[in-house]
């Protein structure tokens, strides 16, 4: 069976499952998308791996599977997620250590939080595409470049409550958002950043 590679679309949240959100996976030569239902700690994980740009102060669960690897030389090749039972996507890791290769059971959203870390491509088969895939039509688009979320939009998909930010100076939103990056709360610091963007484009 031929293999078709994807790449990540984007994160929405999820309208079937609640508190859970929607990786989707696009097909790189073509038109069909694959989502994948996932939980909001690796949809974050997934998301700051993208993001880049606000570091945690100590290491994630995949940010510390990724220098565990490095320190002992494993390489993450690639991830294939090679089988689709009643609805649940099943993959693998393709590592590789001294020249020698090893596949590695692992679920979907922790094999593709960890492929955005090793910049590994990510693979499915014809047949799951062709089961599973779906082609978003404009509308379909438009939603969902509406609802995905980056590290800016993980407070509102992931912590209902809202903080306001009116009465702070750009000085002091700096101050909390390092503190916040400190103290390893994401969410707030995203939220923070928000705030700060939307005034530097005043």
């Amino acid at each position: 069976m031929s293999l078709v590679r994807l790449n990540i679309k984007g994160i929405s949240y999820s309208q079937t499952q609640s508190g859970a959100y929607a990786l989707v996976l696009s097909e790189e030569d073509g038109e069909r998308t694959l989502p994948i239902i996932i939980g909001a700690f690796e949809a974050q994980s997934i998301a700051i791996a993208l993001e880049k740009e606000i570091k945690p102060p100590r290491p994630l669960t995949h940010d510390l599977f990724k220098s565990f690897a490095d320190r002992f030389n494993i390489t993450i090749k690639q991830v294939i997620i090679h089988k689709l039972v009643d609805g649940v996507f099943y993959s693998s890791l393709i590592c590789e250590c001294d020249k020698l290769e090893e596949i590695i059971d692992a679920r979907t959203s922790d094999a593709i939080a960890l492929a955005t870390r090793f910049n590994a491509p990510i693979f499915t088969f014809e047949n799951i595409l062709d089961k599973a895939g779906i082609i978003l039509k404009i509308k379909d688009e438009t939603k969902l470049a509406k609802s995905k979320f980056k590290m800016e939009d993980l407070v509102t998909d992931i912590i209902e409550e809202s903080t306001s930010f009116s009465d702070e100076s750009i000085k002091e939103l700096h101050k909390q958002l390092d503190k916040a990056v400190n103290n390893e709360d994401y969410e707030l610091a995203a939220k923070i950043r928000d705030e700060i963007s939307k005034r530097e484009k005043k």
